[in-house]
C-alpha cells in the first residue's frame, strides 16, 4: 500500500497508529517541499523569460562567454570583431540582469538546475 501511495504522488506514508505531532511535522514538510518547489519553478521561468530576451547572436556569445572563451576567441569562432563581441556581452550582461561574470554563471546555472520535488 505504501509503494502504490508513493508511486501516486503521496509526500509520505504514515502506519497507524501515529501520534499528531508526527502527522504535524509530516504536513509541514509536505508544505515546505510544495513551497520551495514552487519557488524554484518560478525562478527558472523568470530566467527563461530573460533568456527569451536575448537575440540569437547574443544567446552564441553567452553560451561561449559561460563557457570560458575569451572575447578573442568568441571573435573568431563567430567571424565577428573583439569590439562587437564586447557589445554583445555588455547587452547580455543587461538584458539577464547580472552584475558580475559569476553571477551570469549562477544565472544560467539556475536556468539548468534540476526542479526539485
Amino acid at each position: 500500500m505504501a509503494v502504490h501511495a508513493m508511486k501516486a504522488g503521496a509526500f509520505d506514508f504514515i502506519e497507524k497508529p501515529f501520534n499528531n505531532q508526527q502527522l504535524l511535522e509530516l504536513v509541514q514538510q509536505a508544505i515546505n517541499s510544495h513551497v520551495q518547489s514552487r519557488s524554484g519553478q518560478a525562478r527558472r521561468e523568470e530566467i527563461d523569460a530573460l533568456f527569451h530576451r536575448l537575440t540569437p547572436r547574443e544567446r552564441e556569445v553567452l553560451d561561449r562567454v559561460v563557457a570560458g572563451e575569451t572575447n578573442k576567441l568568441i571573435a573568431h569562432h563567430l567571424g565577428i570583431s573583439i569590439k562587437t563581441v564586447e557589445t554583445h556581452r555588455s547587452r547580455v550582461m543587461e538584458k539577464m540582469s547580472a552584475r558580475s561574470l559569476a553571477d551570469l554563471i549562477r544565472i544560467c546555472g539556475e536556468a539548468t538546475a534540476p526542479a526539485s520535488a
